[in-house]
This record gives C-alpha cells, sequence and structure tokens, in this order.
C-alpha cells in the first residue's frame, strides 16, 4: 500500500489546494497558516496563557506528528530515518547534526526578525499583498537558490 503512494504531490494539484485551504481559513477565522504562528500558540499552550488559538495548537501537533509518519512510517527499508538521509549520504553524522541544529536556529532567529515564517509570509502575506511579505519572500527565496547552488558547488553535485 506505501509504495502506490506517489513522491510527491503534483504541484498543479498542491497549489491550488493549498490557495484554497489559506482563502478558506481566511474566510473562516481571518488568521494566516503558518509554521511559526504554531510554534508560538504551541508555546502559549504549554506556558497555559489565556490567549491561545487552540487550532494552531492541533495544526502545530499535526506538523510534528506528520513529519515522523512521513519519516518514519511511509520509508522503505529498515531503521530509524532522519528526513535528512540526502545530507547523511554526502556528510558523516558528527557533522549533519551540528548543520541541522544551526539551520535551525538561523530559521527561528530569521523568522523573528522577518515577523513570521516562509509559509506566512510567502503564502498569506504575499496573498494580502503586503510588501514587507513579499520582499521578505524575495529574500528567503534568493537565500534558497543560492544555498543550494553553493551546496552543488562543494558537493560536486551530490546535494
Amino acid at each position: 500500500m506505501i509504495d502506490s503512494f506517489p513522491d510527491r504531490m503534483a504541484w498543479y494539484v498542491a497549489g491550488p489546494a493549498l490557495g484554497l485551504l489559506i482563502v478558506g481559513l481566511f474566510m473562516l477565522a481571518n488568521q494566516p497558516l503558518g509554521a511559526s504562528g504554531a510554534y508560538v500558540q504551541m508555546s502559549g499552550f504549554v506556558r497555559r496563557k489565556s490567549e491561545v488559538a487552540v487550532w494552531r495548537v492541533w495544526y502545530f501537533v499535526g506538523m510534528f506528528f506528520g513529519g515522523l509518519l512521513v519519516t518514519q512510517v511511509f520509508r522503505s527499508g529498515r531503521g530509524i530515518h532522519s528526513g535528512y538521509d540526502a545530507l547523511v549520504d554526502v556528510f558523516p553524522m558528527s557533522i549533519t547534526v551540528p548543520l541541522v541544529f544551526a539551520g535551525a536556529v538561523i530559521l527561528g532567529y530569521g523568522a523573528a526578525m522577518a515577523g513570521g515564517c516562509t509559509s506566512g509570509h510567502g503564502l498569506c502575506g504575499t496573498a494580502q499583498r503586503s510588501p514587507a511579505s513579499v520582499a521578505v519572500t524575495v529574500t528567503f527565496m534568493a537565500t534558497g537558490i543560492a544555498t543550494t547552488f553553493i551546496l552543488r558547488l562543494l558537493t560536486g553535485g551530490a546535494l
């Protein structure tokens, strides 16, 4: 059964579905969909703050368990998978773990500085025609492209 799932959802299905989800969420709750917003709400929930959007807590829990499900259950082969198999194939684990940790810290710092994450700005902010979100989206896309280019050069195309 697991082999019948495609590796990736087709862009022409995922894109419109995500667009409809974002528009629907704005129509129903007048709130954007973003991962860092869900993290902030989860943090507030754990600290027992009163102003918590419970649906965002469930969204955060779903992201965590969805990632766990995809990396552990829907993967072929035995053993525990990190989700960073391509990186582990090129670099030893002693380099991969600090790299991923540093990337997560930089990502969190950037999301705090930018007032939101890539999904919040890139999907919802640009849909609202926010000039700040457009600037942030251009910046993270350019950074992602440059990082990919540099990694391909450094690894000889292995990543």
